[in-house]
């Protein structure tokens, strides 16, 4: 039987609350209890228990204690190309799709000097990472053929290098991840949690990159189509434990793994919101997370339909949800508006952290 660790209880600093808090995967939250959620043979939910941090370590077996290592140990920051990204407050990652298809920007960016245009204008704003991307994994959207997907990001991946921008490359292709490494791009962003190409996983390997594994229920041509799930918290967390576990076998070693819940991806409304009230269990998997709910189709739902370009808002109030569960990377659209909100929110947790003269 195993027994699962998330972290509630959040408080705001941890001054004058020595053994009585834990701080959350090496960023700016401390936390004072954790909900111990116990599995059956199974690996469905057989039961929850509020305990406080006090005395936590003293009620865990060797999986626990793994688990709670992994909860509080810090993040090593990213070296990307010449950049160095740190991992112990949110960071931004620009979405930038070179797609004629995209479900909220496709078309924009097809022609490569807007693309690049488009790319620097993100990083000027603020963005820590630009993420390319040349086939839509919308809901519904067709395999693109790699020669075309090449095509497409190649050369705005070897211009944004040239810029001294640190690059992400989102594929689930190794053909696709081997030109654009070629091309100098730093990371591989796989929606398929390396589990759609059989060469990807060795590509990535030989690379020595870091890599983000995404959490999918199905292809997106059908992963809209009744999605179930028996916990959805619980199973994403074990589905990618175990796709850590491959990666690790593969020889990706953990400290270049990054995981994200893939928000919309196979997932109804409810799913989505409780992945995100439940964010911070992700992090007991010891890796940073990212996270990706900008212009998605859950907004919309929430807000009488509003189009993709008009859901500003509430991919706002989602990326700090994420911050506030300690969600290490927001990939997003909209730059400048989300690094303005995450320099909101790091003043408050900088004030509520600064110690009070008694």
């Amino acid at each position: 039987m195993r027994t699962l660790l998330r972290p509630t209880g959040f408080v705001d600093s941890p001054f004058g609350h020595d053994g009585k808090v834990a701080r959350l995967a090496g960023g700016l939250l401390w936390f004072s209890c954790v909900e111990l959620i116990a599995l059956d043979d199974t690996n469905r939910r057989a039961g929850s228990e509020l305990v406080p941090v006090e005395g936590v370590e003293e009620r865990l077996d060797d999986q626990m204690a793994a688990d709670w290592a992994r909860l509080t140990g810090t993040r090593a920051p990213l070296s990307l190309g010449t950049r160095t990204v740190r991992l112990d407050q949110p960071q931004v990652m620009g979405i930038l799709n070179v797609t004629p298809d995209s479900f909220s920007d496709g078309g924009a960016h097809e022609d490569v000097d807007a693309a690049c245009n488009a790319g620097a204008d993100m990083a000027s704003a603020g963005a820590a990472i630009l993420d390319i991307g040349g086939e839509s994994t919308r809901p519904g959207a067709q395999t693109v053929w790699e020669g075309d997907e090449i095509e497409r990001v190649k050369p705005v991946v070897e211009r944004l290098v040239r810029g001294g921008n640190a690059v992400s490359i989102d594929t689930r292709k190794a053909a696709v991840m081997e030109a654009a490494l070629a091309a100098g791009a730093h990371l591989v962003n796989d929606v398929s949690a390396l589990g759609w190409d059989d060469r990807s996983a060795d590509v990535v390997a030989r690379a020595g990159v870091p890599v983000v594994l995404m959490h999918a229920q199905g292809d997106p041509q059908t992963m809209q189509d009744n999605p179930t799930y028996d916990d959805v918290l619980v199973d994403v967390f074990l589905w990618l434990e175990d796709r850590i576990a491959k990666a690790e076998e593969a020889g990706i070693a953990r400290s270049n793994i990054i995981v994200d819940p893939g928000i919309g991806f196979g997932k109804t409304v409810a799913h989505n919101l409780e992945l995100v009230n439940g964010l911070a269990m992700l992090h007991g998997l010891g890796c940073p997370i990212l996270f990706g709910a900008s212009r998605k189709r859950m907004i919309g739902a929430l807000s009488n339909e509003a189009p993709a370009d008009a859901r500003l808002p509430g991919s706002l109030a989602l990326a700090l949800a994420a911050a506030g569960q300690g969600a290490q990377i927001v990939r997003v659209h909209d730059v400048p508006e989300t690094v303005q909100a995450l320099k909101v929110w790091r003043g408050l947790r900088d004030q509520a952290l600064t110690p009070k003269s008694l």
